[in-house]
């Protein structure tokens, strides 16, 4: 299959401060980065710097950064879903995760997710590609950003709509657990409908759903 990786770059003012948002970028690029402190949801910052930077170097996998004066503040990752999760057992070559999105806190409310979610599909470069993200609540950081779930699933959902990433419905486990957790799905224009139908038969354990 083919992964387009086509480097995008544009410039946001947020607070008087000129960021970069570009990719994707190489395993390089961030090497040559500081990470900001604040960028810990999901593991210590120089951990996820680490991770960021393996991402990177994968065939399918890509890296959108938020750059401010050479510190990282803001990042998306795509990449092949886990060979350990549900989403894998359709073996497919074009399905693709959102695997995170993370803005450190005093970049927050500037638009920056969405100028990062608009530069991964540019120049269709997700076209061949069916791209899902799963949507945990115990991911949020509804301490930080003084929302309730149900607030904060809004915002997650008003975030992704531009991108064509749109809420699909799923028997998996852990997202029926809870029910503010979600599955948002963006079907490439170039998908296949074999594609589309192996897909249907992931995220359906249960037949009788689908």
């Amino acid at each position: 299959m083919e992964h387009r990786k086509i480097p995008v770059s544009q410039r946001i003012v947020h607070n008087n401060a000129n960021i970069s948002v570009c990719g994707p970028v190489t395993s390089a690029f961030l090497q040559d980065l500081a990470i900001h402190p604040d960028l810990d949801a999901f593991r210590r910052p120089h951990e996820q710097l680490e991770a960021l930077i393996e991402i990177a170097a994968l065939p399918e996998g890509r890296v959108i950064a938020a750059v401010y004066n050479s510190l990282l503040v803001g990042y998306i990752t795509f990449h092949y879903p886990d060979e350990m999760e549900l989403w894998s057992q359709g073996n497919m070559e074009d399905l693709i995760e959102l695997g995170a999105i993370e803005v450190a806190d005093a970049y927050r409310g500037g638009g920056l997710g969405k100028q990062m979610l608009a530069a991964a599909f540019e120049e269709g470069q997700l076209e061949n590609c069916i791209v899902f993200t799963t949507e945990y609540y115990w991911h949020w950081d509804l301490k930080g950003s003084g929302l309730d779930v149900w607030a904060y699933r809004s915002m997650m959902e008003k975030l992704m709509k531009p991108a064509g990433m749109v809420w699909y419905a799923t028997d998996d486990p852990e997202i029926c657990s809870h029910p503010a957790n979600c599955l948002m799905v963006r079907i490439g224009r170039e998908v296949p409908l074999s594609s589309q139908e192996t897909f249907d038969r992931v995220r359906f354990r249960q037949r009788f759903m689908y």
